[in-house]
């Protein structure tokens, strides 16, 4: 099992996490490596939750399945858990947000494209829409706190869970 962290920094808003619902689901961008002959995939491979692929031979289904191109091989990947929340904290501190189990790959790096959302620290306004992380910050403001908001700093890591 492995996990997906973040670390950032957190101003004024907290909880952030993907828009990943069955309805409006989000598709997690990888950079993959095939763990027998160290191929990296040449380009970055998007894995939903909601989506589930055949393994040949009829053993069973991954939410990604990969033949890699050098060695042939077949390899999967499924995401066990629903993404967790990041939650502010001071200072910051490596959270996991979602765990998958791999078979005969591994994910190398992560790219947050697509939607997050967030929450207000104090004042709980619900922001939307937040699909810049790629960039590595976002900026906001905050009508109900009467103050700027922010996501600064973010490190994404691929651990063991």
């Amino acid at each position: 099992m492995y996990a997906l962290t973040l670390t950032a920094e957190l101003n004024g808003v907290t909880n952030l996490r993907p828009k990943d619902t069955a309805d409006s689901p989000f598709w997690y961008t990888f950079t993959v490596q095939c763990t027998s002959c160290r191929e990296t995939h040449g380009n970055p491979i998007s894995v939903s939750r909601f989506e589930t692929n055949e393994l040949s031979g009829s053993r069973g289904e991954a939410n990604f399945v990969w033949k890699c191109k050098n060695c042939k091989r077949e390899s999967s990947c499924s995401i066990k858990t629903a993404p967790k929340a990041y939650e502010q904290t001071e200072p910051p501190k490596q959270q996991p947000i979602i765990e998958f189990d791999c078979r005969g790959l591994e994910f190398t790096s992560f790219s947050p494209e697509g939607e997050w959302l967030a929450d207000g620290l104090e004042s709980n306004t619900k922001f939307e829409g937040i699909d810049s992380l790629t960039e590595g910050e976002w900026f906001d403001y905050d009508e109900k706190a009467g103050d700027e908001v922010s996501i600064k700093d973010l490190k994404w890591d691929i651990k063991r869970a």
